[in-house]
């Protein structure tokens, strides 16, 4: 374990035998804490602003899904499906015996999100569910396809950012070169090398669902969270989650709210103010 100002880093076995990693950023713990959930090809450091944000006001922890960040790579490829991330998290909320938490998901994260509280619906208090739903717009995932698994690496940080910018300038239209040179961080990692390469398993994309629209079981997944405070962040020109789909989510549920985050795409990065104030009327919902 190494501890760090804010937080420690932390690791569990997996079922089948990875260790994998968790930022673990202590906190009240009378409130009810936080998970988060990271998207496709990002880690746990997308959360690492909200650690600041909240100044222990709760526990919080961050995973690193198993090929990504400090967790372990598979050894097969096809567990990299969302079934085995949701148990991966049920055997590490069980190993510190964290009996419920409100889980902030953001793209994979929310889909992730949605199953656990479709299979263990007693370990979720809340949700954010964080640009993606039950209906994946292909314009979207036709994107990402281009982009998983293209193993690029980069001289400098300034390079990477760069890239990232020509890659996603739509999606953030706001950031200038510091800001792409912060998120590039929260992508890459440097190697033993000292080249700036992805930080996740190229391996990833094997698996991954190239096909778009609706998903049965998911929209059922998400009726399980009809009496759950839920709230549903839209990136305003998000290409992945329609507004049309958003709205119909809301209808579903009891306790939910939808808030869209302007001048985003996919998928808001939770640190916008609009995004901010949503999350803390949630928390304040929940305890």
């Amino acid at each position: 374990m190494t501890q760090t100002q804010d937080y420690e880093d932390r690791y569990w076995e997996s079922e089948d035998g990875l260790t994998l990693h968790y930022r673990d950023y202590p906190g009240n713990d009378a409130k009810t804490p936080i998970i988060c959930v990271p998207g496709l090809t990002r880690n746990a450091r997308d959360f690492a602003h909200l650690g600041d944000w909240l100044k222990g006001d709760r526990r919080i922890i961050m995973v690193n899904l198993r090929g990504r960040g400090d967790s372990d790579y598979a050894k097969d490829s096809a567990t990299y499906n969302v079934k085995t991330y949701v148990n991966d998290i049920v055997t590490l909320m069980d190993e510190i015996k964290l009996p419920k938490a409100v889980f902030i998901g953001t793209s994979l994260g929310g889909v992730v999100t949605m199953i656990m509280a479709a299979s263990h619906p007693e370990k979720v208090a809340g949700v954010v569910i964080n640009d993606i739903g039950p209906e994946i717009d292909q314009s979207g995932l036709d994107r990402i396809s281009e982009n998983v698994g293209q193993g690029r690496s980069f001289d400098t940080w300034a390079h990477a950012a760069r890239d990232k910018a020509e890659e996603s300038g739509d999606i953030h239209p706001d950031y200038r070169l510091n800001d792409w040179i912060a998120y590039a961080k929260k992508l890459y990692r440097m190697n033993s090398s000292g080249r700036i390469k992805l930080d996740y398993d190229m391996k990833i994309s094997e698996p991954f669902e190239r096909k778009g629209g609706s998903n049965v079981v998911l929209w059922r997944a998400l009726e399980t969270l009809s009496n759950v405070p839920t709230l549903i962040l839209r990136g305003e020109s998000s290409d992945l989650f329609s507004d049309a789909t958003a709205r119909k989510m809301l209808e579903k549920l009891n306790k939910a709210e939808l808030v869209t985050v302007p001048r985003v795409g996919h998928a808001p990065t939770l640190e916008e103010p609009t995004s901010l104030d949503a999350i803390a009327a949630l928390l304040q919902r929940i305890d």
